[in-house]
């Protein structure tokens, strides 16, 4: 065997062995979660963190550094980034905006979104100032503290429509509105996030401000009028029969997918937004979204988000904070909390709800989670979120999460609502 293809099989076995890890560690933690009636993802989550410093690699150092190698970084970081463009195109698939349409329920979603959007978008970017000087000391301010407000502005989607599929609250208003107004607060946060990533990797001038709003403006319309016209057309040459994606179809996809992130990047915008662009053009065909999700979609949520959550979990030291920033902790878990349950409890009085169902929307808006994950690791990757404040968000992220179900129980049952599960996503 040649020196070439010995390197070749050694970073194979690393790969394997950590995607084996990977992998088994995330679905006993999936059945973990749903046993003790939280999402699945949440246990997901915490297995990523787990297999991390935060306890193996703390107990068990050597055995962690054998595992995780940093030889197979690059190919464990691809499939984690290839995930994530898929994973988007999920998301934006699973995009409902029907409620809109109603108008007894356009003012509520719009009241519910632009609070859930404004108020902790301007707590996060405040704490991001106020801690600049402590916690980042050697990054640039501003993208400093708009990642942060983006952060704590987040609402996950993919996780919220699998609770309120769970409690059965897919019908109820409350659910309608919380999964409308989460979709417009996603929409708004990746813009944001994309314009902030660009402005974090570019120096802002008038040359290239003119060339970003030009290929903004001509993707917008490329899409508009090229993309969204042919996706029936391609739809209708290969059909969905018995809830099967034909194999040209799925190449199509898989290339268009691919393609939307590449123009994503050379724009400047992180490439796993072309993902979620490429779902916002087939999220009105419902035949094709149910055979992505069934034959897709599982296998990028068993196998490509446990690499993600892992890949996050290995960047997360929680016994690296020190008690000189549990303060700061407090501090960012108190306005994500606060400022997000407190105005949307608002909006939903406004709106014409009970002070339970308000209370109820403001729980469900306060879902972060994987969304939330993606956004942090975007500001890692770009230098601008250190390691600590990092930490400190994905502890935002998961407590969240986990406040979500046992509230929504308590909640329910306030209001009446008599279908009460353990949720299961």
């Amino acid at each position: 065997m040649t020196a070439s293809a010995y390197a070749t099989e050694h970073l194979l076995l690393l790969v394997l062995g950590q995607l084996i890890v990977m992998i088994g560690v995330a679905a006993l933690g999936n059945a973990a979660a749903r046993r003790l009636g939280q999402p699945g993802a949440v246990g997901e989550i915490l297995a990523g963190l787990a297999l991390g410093p935060s306890l193996f690699g703390h107990v068990f150092p050597t055995a962690s550094a054998a595992l995780f190698d940093p030889v197979a970084i690059t190919a464990i970081t691809a499939i984690s980034q290839l995930g994530l463009l898929l994973l988007m195109f999920q998301v934006g698939t699973e995009f409902e905006f029907s409620r809109l349409r109603l108008p007894q329920e356009r003012g509520a979603v719009l009241r519910v979104a632009l609070a859930s959007i404004l108020v902790p978008l301007a707590l996060g970017c405040g704490f991001g100032f106020a801690s600049a000087g402590t916690l980042a000391p050697g990054a640039r301010v501003v993208p400093y503290s708009l990642f942060c407000g983006v952060a704590v502005a987040i609402t996950a989607v993919p996780i919220l429509g699998r609770i309120l599929r769970e409690y059965g609250l897919t019908r109820n208003r409350v659910g309608l509105i919380a999964i409308s107004a989460a979709a417009i607060n996603d929409i708004v946060g990746w813009m944001l996030l994309a314009c902030i990533t660009a402005f974090t990797m570019q120096q802002l001038s008038a040359a290239f401000l003119l060339w970003r709003a030009a290929a903004l403006v001509g993707g917008g319309l490329l899409l508009w009028f090229v993309l969204r016209p042919m996706v029936p057309r391609v739809l209708a040459y290969f059909p969905v029969r018995a809830g099967a994606l034909p194999p040209g179809l799925l190449a199509c996809v898989l290339c268009l997918v691919m393609m939307l992130g590449c123009a994503s990047n050379m724009i400047g915008i992180f490439t796993i937004f072309g993902g979620f662009v490429g779902g916002l053009l087939f999220h009105r065909h419902e035949a094709f979204v149910a055979a992505w999700q069934t034959m897709v979609g599982r296998f990028v949520l068993v196998f490509f988000l446990p690499v993600f959550f892992t890949f996050t979990g290995l960047r997360t030291n929680l016994l690296g904070l020190t008690m000189a920033d549990m303060p700061w902790l407090a501090l960012i878990l108190a306005i994500s909390i606060g400022g997000k349950v407190i105005p949307v409890f608002v909006a939903g009085r406004a709106s014409g709800f009970d002070g339970w169902q308000a209370a109820t929307l403001g729980v469900l808006m306060n879902t972060r989670a994987l969304m939330e994950l993606i956004v942090l690791n975007v500001g890692y990757d770009l230098g601008v979120l250190p390691k600590r404040v990092f930490t400190m968000l994905v502890i935002m992220a998961v407590v969240t999460t986990i406040m979500t179900g046992p509230l929504l129980q308590v909640l329910l049952r306030r209001i009446g609502y008599a279908k009460i599960v353990r949720v299961a996503a």
